[in-house]
């Protein structure tokens, strides 16, 4: 990922045959990193915002594993829209970045990959915070 961009889009790789569909996700090797948590969000709706936060110490994956969902990243001073609608493609998020999952279909499975186990300490839950941290 170049200092440039926000995010890294992926396409994993899909073993799919006669037989159906089969996507593959090795963590340290199409993710930049050994995953230590995975969470989904579902039963959300189109009016629905998630997210709100940043993390100081965790990355993450974003997959939509069914529907389709769109999430907002920023640096602060950039922002990118990502559309996740296809389940062999992801969306890598570095630490420190404000993120903002919505636009849910009715359908929708957001699956999540975690670099760390959960710790709420690091967590940064409001926008005005997280911008006085960035610039630190």
């Amino acid at each position: 990922m170049s200092s440039k961009e926000l995010c890294r889009k992926i396409t994993f790789p899909d073993f799919g045959d006669d037989r159906g569909n089969l996507v593959v996700v090795e963590g340290a090797i199409d993710i930049p990193f050994e995953i230590k948590r995975a969470f989904y969000i579902y039963g959300s709706d189109s009016t629905v915002v998630r997210g709100c936060h940043a993390n100081r110490e965790s990355e993450f994956v974003l997959i939509n594993v069914s529907g389709s969902s769109k999430v907002m990243i920023t640096d602060g001073e950039r922002k990118e829209v990502i559309s996740l609608s296809r389940p062999r493609d992801g969306v890598y998020i570095p630490k420190m970045m404000w993120k903002e999952m919505y636009e849910f279909s009715p359908d929708s499975v957001l699956m999540v990959l975690a670099s760390t186990h959960y710790d709420g300490s690091e967590y940064i839950r409001d926008y005005d915070a997280f911008l006085k941290e960035i610039k630190k």
